[in-house]
């Protein structure tokens, strides 16, 4: 017993204006709006601190671009077609360099992997254990621990 369904395309609506992400328009709009009148402030005001104005409006201009950033990345229509999921849908062209790349990485990483284990073997000193060492430091001079101390011993994994 099999049942047909229909699948209508979904469309995407059309905004027009300032597009999606109004609220983050409007407050680089007022951010832009507020640092021009601070700084105008500064330039025409006659103050003593005028300096302080005018950078404060530059600040706040300059923060301005944070909003701009989020609208204009929120307004960027990306086509259905694109939106895949990445676990099982990867593009044909893109297969063979993901595995190659997987495949570089992997090896790198077990030889980076590999290279630190043998090298704790080969430094690991089990004759200095529990014996006094001395800490050097950038000034060359030595300084020995109290025997009275709790000694640490280093472990192998």
């Amino acid at each position: 017993m099999s049942t047909s369904v229909l699948v209508e395309p979904v469309m995407e609506k059309s905004y027009a204006g300032v597009g999606r992400c109004k609220c983050s328009f409007w407050f680089a709009v007022a951010h832009d709006i507020l640092g021009v009148l601070i700084m105008m402030v500064g330039v025409f005001g006659g103050l003593i601190i005028h300096d302080l104005f005018i950078y404060a409006g530059a600040i706040i201009i300059f923060l301005s671009l944070i909003w701009w950033v989020f609208w204009y990345s929120g307004n960027i229509d990306v086509p259905p077609e694109e939106l895949e999921d990445d676990v099982g849908k990867m593009k044909l062209k893109n297969r063979r360099l993901s595995r190659v790349v997987r495949r570089v990485s992997s090896r790198l990483s077990s030889r980076i992997r590999d290279s630190l284990r043998r090298g704790d073997r080969n430094n690991s000193n089990p004759v200095n254990v529990g014996t006094e060492m001395g800490l050097s430091t950038i000034y060359n001079t030595t300084i020995q621990s109290p025997s009275r101390e709790i000694t640490r011993d280093t472990l192998s994994v």
